[in-house]
């Protein structure tokens, strides 16, 4: 009855995205739990879309940005894609079996099991800055749960879109998977999809929420942040610096889970800056090939030459890290940039930075990084480098982020047996992996009643009989 009223609230001029909504639903509902041979085989078509069109991929993603480094696509995005796939097809099988619970001692002979059963139509909001990876990714814990899924991508990947839209029809019918182009996000986000994941700013997540709870639609935010990198004292600082700067850079910075700010002790920042030089000019000597990536839109640009403008008119020393580099205004070039002594009331210690600059902060003692982390929303990602276990703990356990990689930048990320998600202002929920697999089923409490119970002596009327039996079921539970 309120899947009927839910295909009924349509407007009578019926939109594309209704449309399939409609035929996911109906299609559910013919077929509520596709069986493991159905979701393997929708895992093993996802893996074989991406192997075959890896090129023509990387170039599409390419034209999006501008100048996207098809190295970068294919490490980041492509394999990243097809290692999460394989995973959850090797452990599908385990997922998927109905759990064994215990029993509560005053039912010692009836049976309890957990099924994981599910959602059904799962809707999918994908972002631009990685739209491979971040399409595909919630998809494969979408598939491997058994649900439907519709999906939208960023008005920034058009060429993407059109392109996986091709090849996923001659895959998917679309009462099973269907790429939407040109989608409205506010038609998108109104259908009452049974979950909804999102990617991407705080903003457009706070929408998404306000209009999936008018459904009571469950929602997975992915939303990002400030998140924080320590260098400690006992770490080297070079060693630091190289990782650092690799996680800060791909893809131009605009990676929800970079660096965003750098605490290092104040004696070792002048020996980063050197580091960050030598390191910098090595790895993107020309700043202007394709191998350096490309702001994604004139907004964006604009907004991360505003953002170093600021800082510079405020009092901090900008230190360039490329050589005879300038912006190149045509091609939406940034040079990277260390930004050192920044103050709070700058726009770049305000705002997510989503580019390559990193203000570099000194400290004296690690109890002032501690108090700064936690004065701020708590971010996605949380970055220390220190081989000292006692500073290890100090670290991990006096604060809170979605995750965290320790000794390197962004790693955790890449862990398909670890969950991934936000906490606070940076997300809620998680997926990848198992807990992915969770996230997109819901998991279905099962009892079944002995055929020899006790239960109907605890039936009215009541006597002082019951009063003899609470004792007895409280000594019981012990």
């Amino acid at each position: 009855m309120a899947q009927t009223a839910q295909l009924r609230s349509f407007d009578i001029v019926e939109t594309e995205a209704q449309r399939v909504f409609t035929l996911q639903r109906s299609a559910y509902l013919r077929h509520p739990y596709p069986s493991l041979e159905e979701r393997l085989a929708n895992l093993a078509k996802l893996e074989r879309i991406l192997l075959d069109n890896v090129e023509a991929i990387a170039d599409a993603i390419n034209r999006d940005f501008g100048h996207r480094s098809a190295e970068e696509s294919k490490m980041l995005e492509i394999f990243g894609c097809v290692d999460g796939i394989r995973y959850t097809r090797k452990k599908l099988r385990k997922w998927m079996k109905p759990q064994r619970r215990h029993v509560a001692p005053t039912f010692f002979t009836g049976r309890n099991r957990v099924i994981p059963q599910p959602k059904g139509l799962v809707g999918i909001v994908s972002p631009w800055n990685y739209p491979l990876f971040l399409t595909v990714s919630p998809l494969t814990s979408v598939l491997a749960a058994g649900n439907r899924a519709m999906i939208k991508m960023a008005s920034n990947s058009q060429n993407l879109c059109r392109l996986l839209h091709e090849k996923f029809s001659a895959q998917f019918n679309e009462d099973t998977v269907a790429i939407l182009p040109g989608v409205p996000a506010k038609e998108f986000s109104t259908l009452p999809f049974d979950h909804i994941i999102f990617t991407g700013s705080a903003d457009a997540g706070r929408t998404v929420m306000r209009s999936a709870a008018e459904n009571l639609t469950p929602v997975t935010l992915e939303l990002g942040g400030k998140s924080p990198t320590v260098i400690c004292p006992d770490y080297d600082v070079d060693k630091a610096a190289a990782d650092i700067l690799y996680g800060k850079l791909v893809n131009a910075g605009q990676t929800c889970l970079a660096p965003d700010y750098l605490y290092i002790p104040a004696d070792k920042r002048d020996a980063f800056v050197a580091a960050a030089k030598r390191i910098v000019a090595q790895r993107y000597p020309d700043t202007n090939e394709r191998a350096y990536t490309s702001v994604i839109d004139e907004k964006s640009y604009r907004r991360l030459r505003a953002t170093l403008d600021d800082a510079q008119r405020k009092g901090a020393q900008i230190v360039p890290l490329v050589p005879n580099a300038g912006p190149n205004d045509l091609l939406r070039k940034l040079p990277p940039h260390l930004v050192l002594d920044p103050t709070e009331d700058m726009i770049i210690l305000q705002e997510e930075i989503f580019g390559p600059l990193l203000p570099v902060k000194t400290y004296n003692n690690l109890d002032e990084v501690i108090a700064y982390v936690n004065s701020k929303d708590r971010p996605l990602g949380f970055y220390f480098f220190t081989n000292d276990k006692a500073t290890e703990d100090k670290l991990l356990y006096n604060t809170i982020s979605g995750g965290v990689t320790i000794n390197n930048c962004i790693l955790h990320v890449a862990q398909h047996d670890m969950p991934f998600g936000g906490i606070g202002a940076s997300g809620m929920g998680q997926y990848h992996g198992y807990e992915g697999f969770l996230e997109f089923s819901k998991l279905r409490p099962v009892f079944t009643n002995p055929t020899f119970s006790l239960l109907h002596f605890a039936y009215p009327p009541y006597t002082k009989r019951h009063s003899r039996m609470f004792g007895w079921m409280l000594k019981l539970s012990r």
